[in-house]
């Protein structure tokens, strides 16, 4: 079963509530700077694991202490849904920076 995409204007909403979050490209991104690449693979890490509960995978994209993470529904053909905005704010909710 698909996952209705949220419309742009409910995106814009959703951000309003999640720090840092941009929406560009149907997708919301957040892009999270560490003191140093092992703060980052320890980020990244923790992710896998909540995503997984959430049976929820992002994007990823790390170079040294820099971390992006994008996020679209597959089931939304590619778009963003409710899952990323609850993503979203899984990842706000255990990141410390």
């Amino acid at each position: 079963m698909a996952t209705t995409p949220l419309h742009t204007t409910e995106v814009q909403a959703a951000l309003a509530d999640l720090d840092g979050w941009r929406f560009e490209d149907d997708k919301i991104r957040k892009t999270f700077q560490f003191g140093n690449f092992k703060e980052a693979m320890c980020f990244i890490i923790r992710l896998g694991f909540e995503a997984e509960k959430a049976g929820h995978h992002p994007e990823l994209f790390n170079v040294y202490s820099t971390v992006e993470v994008a996020l679209t529904t597959h089931d939304a053909g590619n778009r963003v849904s409710h899952k990323d905005v609850s993503m979203a704010k899984v990842i706000n909710a255990f990141a410390w920076v």
